[in-house]
């Protein structure tokens, strides 16, 4: 089983910057691919980035292309989204996924996922 707990949200203005970390456990961190999720109130859960085991394929929905950006440190178990030019339609809460396809983590059948963690952009 594989646990991921997310950290790093907040409230921040916009224009602002977050970076949102996602800690994974319960197995080799090299062998899963990492995805983040958001699901604002009333809306359903979509995808925002997504990044193979290697860190070789990278892929973002439109609307975070040039403002954010996935990595990950295989040795620190841990992939990162750094958000820059944040804007009010970004509140939500976030959640990291991961499975063993960088197709599945492109989607909400991902297998693994956390707790989530909450942006609030303010105008």
């Amino acid at each position: 089983q594989v646990r991921l707990v997310e950290s790093g949200g907040g409230l921040v203005q916009a224009g602002g910057s977050l970076r949102l970390s996602c800690a994974a456990s319960g197995r080799p961190f090299n062998s899963l691919d990492m995805g983040w999720f958001r699901q604002a109130p009333g809306k359903e859960r979509e995808f925002v980035a997504a990044i193979s085991w290697s860190g070789g394929y990278i892929y973002y929905t439109d609307s975070v292309k040039g403002r954010f950006t996935i990595s990950r440190d295989n040795a620190k178990n841990t992939v990162w989204l750094q958000m820059n030019s944040l804007k009010p339609e970004d509140t939500a809460l976030y959640y990291c996924a991961a499975d063993t396809s960088i197709a599945a983590v492109r989607t909400t059948t991902s297998r693994y996922w956390g707790q989530g963690t909450q942006v609030t952009v303010s105008s």
